[in-house]
């Protein structure tokens, strides 16, 4: 048996910051991790996804911009894109991140955590007793929804997608959520033939309906297949003719390999949390701390607890639960979670978002007035060219202040954090209106929302 202040399970990024704040103040804290330091984000999602998005995104803003298409010939070079990639991921090697942790003092335990009774961790024969607390910060994985033959298929998920060493000539995609759309359109840019099968509800099912229409447009003009009169009901994968899919719709469709990017499911087995009297079959349930009800020594962070699955707010939520440990709570001003958290899907065009959209907002029961003017409806859109774009406001009419902002268009997403200080500071309208932005750049969008509202 070893002892520590703190005991941190998972290496992601919500456990890293966690770990590294709490060591930082002084505390001795271990951190426990079954596979690689840095998490999904670094090895599997956010990384290499944008490594193999990117280089597509340059290429069709160089293609459109006048004076630099004619000097662009070619396709992209596959090979140097993926080489690239693995670089970014350290080839699946974790020996770059660990370094960030040695220096803070934190000490990694490799193998798998799983609680053992109050303050309590076992890894393997291994006891890690924690006199302050322990944060669970154990993630989630790709969901495999109930079809027919799908398992026997052997599926990629978006860890075999993003790691893929060659690109297979023709991929079919299920699910039309960020992952579904960002793969459909990152293959395509690398030369495969894409099919995209969304189900009944849609592409982008969580954003503005306006924003999942204006990806699927710019989707089908790349050259991606949209499947959308059907949903899948049966996979079968033959060792010459590869995978075929059968749609509801009585279509089929065959491909080189299938991904399945049907959402995110809690890695809550395996951790212990039955002997505890918490359910092991969903998302753990947390307080504003991020403390598990009725267990004041017991933390959940980032994608396990369910309140919003973002990197970002993986690293948000370490820091509330690790200034809890600290007595340092930040809960007062717990203002990011849930509506409050931004988000990113970089496809083109990009689609960025804060707080509510219009259905949340009712269904929170907000009087919101809605407000929408073209991104690029400025000056400074003149010389970006590209999908145009649309940006939604919308105002909480009983007090004066914007609830949400969604912005699609090209390289929108670094519109985002404007929008999310506006929503998050709870900023009036009247006082927003003297943020002005500069002439002669695309923030000019805020301008249209105040000559909307007549002020």
């Amino acid at each position: 048996m070893r002892t520590f202040d703190v005991v941190v399970i998972g290496a992601g990024p919500g456990g890293e910051v966690a770990a590294g704040r709490l060591a930082e103040a002084g505390l001795d804290v271990a951190i426990v991790e079954a596979d690689k330091v840095g998490g999904e984000c670094s090895f599997y999602a956010c990384m290499p996804s944008k490594a193999l998005l990117r280089p597509g995104e340059l290429l069709a803003e160089a293609r459109r911009t006048a004076g630099v298409s004619a000097a662009v010939t070619g396709d992209l070079d596959v090979a140097a894109v993926l080489r690239r990639r693995d670089e970014l991921i350290g080839h699946l090697d974790d020996a770059g991140q660990v370094p960030w942790l040695t220096e803070r003092g934190v000490t990694l335990v490799r193998g798998w955590g799983r609680l053992a009774g109050e303050k309590r961790v076992a890894v393997g024969d291994e006891i890690l007793d924690a006199r302050r607390a322990v944060i669970l910060a154990g993630g989630t994985r790709a969901a495999r929804p109930a079809i027919d033959g799908l398992a026997e298929a052997k599926p990629w998920t978006n860890r075999q997608a993003v790691t893929t060493p060659a690109v297979p000539e023709s991929l079919i995609i299920i699910g039309g959520g960020v992952v579904g759309v960002e793969m459909s359109q990152a293959f395509t840019s690398l030369g495969a033939r894409v099919t995209l099968i969304p189900g009944e509800r849609g592409l982008l099912p969580r954003e503005e309906r306006f924003a999942g229409e204006q990806v699927a447009a710019s989707l089908a003009e790349q050259g991606v297949d949209i499947r959308a009169a059907g949903r899948a009901t049966a996979v079968r994968r033959d060792p010459e003719a590869g995978v075929t899919v059968t749609l509801s719709d009585g279509t089929s469709v065959t491909g080189a390999e299938i991904l399945v990017a049907a959402g995110r499911e809690p890695q809550a087995a395996g951790l212990g949390l039955a002997g505890l009297g918490i359910d092991e079959t969903g998302y753990v349930k947390v307080d504003e701390n991020m403390r598990v009800p009725g267990l004041d020594w017991l933390y959940v962070v980032g994608d396990l607890n369910g309140k919003a699955l973002f990197t970002h707010m993986a690293k948000y939520q370490a820091a509330i639960a690790s200034g809890d440990v600290l007595g340092r709570g930040m809960a007062a001003e717990h203002l990011g979670d849930g509506p409050g958290a931004p988000r990113v899907i970089f496809t083109e065009p990009q689609v960025a978002a804060v707080g509510h959209t219009t259905v949340t907002a009712a269904a929170a029961g907000l009087a919101v007035r809605v407000v929408d003017v073209p991104t690029d409806g400025n000056a400074g859109g003149a010389f970006t060219g590209g999908p145009r774009g649309t940006a939604r406001f919308l105002v909480d009419t009983d007090r004066d202040v914007l609830v949400g902002v969604t912005l699609t268009g090209a390289g929108v997403a670094d519109f985002l954090q404007a929008a999310t200080i506006a929503v998050v500071g709870e900023v009036p309208i009247s006082r927003l209106r003297h943020a002005i932005p500069a002439f002669p750049t695309r923030s000019e969008i805020w301008l249209h929302l105040f000559d909307a509202l007549g002020i």
